[in-house]
């Protein structure tokens, strides 16, 4: 089912989380920001559109890092139902894509639900004090141009395009 988030609440403060990748290892939102903001990306292996835009979201996260931006994935589907975005499978398409940012999974799916997320793929972009700033598409270069305008200036652009998906698989 496609579906579309809603428009950006500019100035909500992120809740700094704990989740661990699919080997096992934990990291935090604290520890994760950049100190020019951060991207926090809800995605998951399985869904057509994520898979259309991996390779860019690769290939943008290290133009973002370069700009003092961080990115994090996080896949908020419950993967019991959706084998494919198994905790393992998480491992194999963060090489295939060649993801130099974490791949979290959200076991409780209390992380999706608090940051309001819809669908996968979800871009959250937040300033350096973790304030939401831009909730968008990422083609089209929307979210690195986004996200430059978040590092120079710590505020969002005006205009901004809802990003489009699959429906998250909650529990």
């Amino acid at each position: 089912m496609l579906l579309h988030t809603p428009p950006c609440e500019s100035g909500w403060k992120a809740i700094d989380f704990v989740l661990k990748d699919g080997s096992g290892h934990s990291f935090s939102l604290e520890e994760l920001k950049g100190h020019n903001g951060t991207v926090v990306a809800f995605i998951s292996n399985h869904c057509p559109f994520v898979v259309e835009i991996a390779e860019l979201l690769s290939s943008e996260a290290k133009a973002l890092k370069k700009m003092g931006v961080a990115v994090v994935a996080i896949m908020p589907n419950n993967y019991q139902y959706v084998q494919l975005d198994s905790p393992e499978n998480m491992i194999l398409f963060s090489e295939k894509y060649g993801f130099e940012f974490p791949y979290l999974v959200d076991e409780t799916q209390e992380i999706a639900k608090a940051f309001g997320a819809v669908c996968t793929p979800d871009f959250f972009g937040f300033n350096a004090q973790l304030e939401l700033q831009y909730r968008g598409r990422i083609d089209e270069g929307e979210l690195t141009a986004a996200m430059a305008t978040v590092a120079k200036t710590n505020s969002g652009p005006v205009e901004q395009r809802p990003s489009k998906g699959c429906s998250i698989k909650w529990r």
